[in-house]
């Protein structure tokens, strides 16, 4: 279904979350601080209600499909983000970055994210006017993606291997000293200028939000091909991704079988896209060019209930697994206590999500 909206109206609504997201960032730059657990609470519950809030609107002003289309695409993002937050907890325990300071390290992290998958989408929207195959690809690659996520080394340790060669290497290129200077990237040691660990940490973060966003975009690209719905759908995932960090904590290691979740819906998607490609198929080694009208279109709001349910259904199964094990101490918790007193980045050993 192609959007029929405004475009004035998709102005001023990119315009007003973007600058949503930049009264969050100043927020932090004016009070850092590490956020309580309520406060973590009501900003996640405010971001989500305004979601759903807008989801509102859009079903006012271009009809449910649409407004179902958004939705959908939301939860997808959502749950991607819940996922990048593993990783995002990795690297932030691998450099020990002080708690006060992790607020910053996720405001930037989300900013590179939100840059990145605005230059994929415009891509992605580009390419697939222009060249329907594109959805065969796409798919295949979110059911590979999803093998690896289901499997072992599914779980993001390439992505995290990758991350470390690149580290290694700006370890031996750049000048670096041995521990933080509050936020600085850079600072002065004995008169000299010398990089800080932040720069380390800034990189593994930028290097992760690309891989993410290279799977994210496809999944989104499943639910929609409207560029409008996929960037609001990516910035209202984006929206608390920062306060759902510390919000959650410990429990992001509880939930053992939320990248099941994700793979299964990343899988769908895929096979969804794989039908999409064969009903609007003009490849002509495929029935001679022509549209294979049999293949079947899974409806926008299958899609949302597919969603929902395995999000539901892996998060409940993590949480009754995390009751029946006895919960071990973190590793993440006492280098990040060592890291707040000495702001000396250390390497840790964290668990695996099996």
């Amino acid at each position: 279904m192609e959007l029929q909206l405004d475009p004035l109206f998709q102005t001023i609504t990119l315009a007003v979350l973007v600058l949503i997201l930049v009264a969050d960032l100043l927020i932090i730059l004016k009070r850092p601080h590490i956020p309580s657990p309520k406060e973590s609470t009501l900003w996640v519950v405010f971001y989500v209600t305004l979601a759903l809030i807008f989801a509102g609107v859009m079903w006012i002003v271009a009809g449910g499909e649409v407004a179902g289309q958004f939705v959908a695409g939301w939860l997808t993002e959502y749950s991607l983000s819940i996922d990048n937050l593993f990783v995002f907890v990795l690297i932030m325990g691998q450099f020990a970055v002080p708690r006060r300071y992790q607020q910053e390290v996720l405001m930037v992290g989300i900013i590179i994210a939100l840059v990145l998958r605005g230059a994929f989408i415009l891509v992605g929207a580009t390419i697939i006017e222009n060249f329907s195959p594109i959805f065969y690809l796409f798919g295949l690659f979110l059911i590979y993606t999803a093998v690896r996520q289901a499997f072992p080394g599914g779980d993001h340790d390439d992505d995290t291997q990758k991350e470390n060669l690149i580290v290694r290497t700006l370890r031996r290129v750049l000048p670096m000293s041995d521990s933080y200077d509050g936020k600085k990237v850079i600072t002065r040691v004995n008169g000299k200028k010398l990089f800080t660990p932040m720069i380390i940490v800034f990189v593994a973060i930028g290097v992760t939000d690309l891989l993410f966003a290279i799977d994210s975009i496809p999944a989104i690209f499943g639910i929609t091909q409207s560029p409008f719905i996929v960037f609001t759908a990516n910035l209202f995932a984006l929206m608390g991704l920062r306060q759902l960090y510390f919000l959650l904590g410990d429990l992001l290691d509880r939930l053992k079988y939320l990248h099941y979740g994700i793979a299964f819906i990343l899988a769908f998607i895929g096979v969804k896209l794989i039908l999409h490609a064969m009903h609007v198929n003009e490849l002509p080694f495929l029935n001679g060019g022509e549209h294979i009208e049999w293949a079947p279109e899974i409806s926008t709001w299958v899609s949302l209930a597919v969603i929902i349910l395995s999000m539901a259904v892996a998060t409940i199964a993590s949480l009754v697994a995390a009751r029946r094990e006895p919960s071990a101490v973190g590793a993440q918790d006492a280098a990040a206590e060592v890291a707040d007193e000495k702001g000396t980045p250390a390497t840790v050993e964290h668990p695996r999500r099996d």
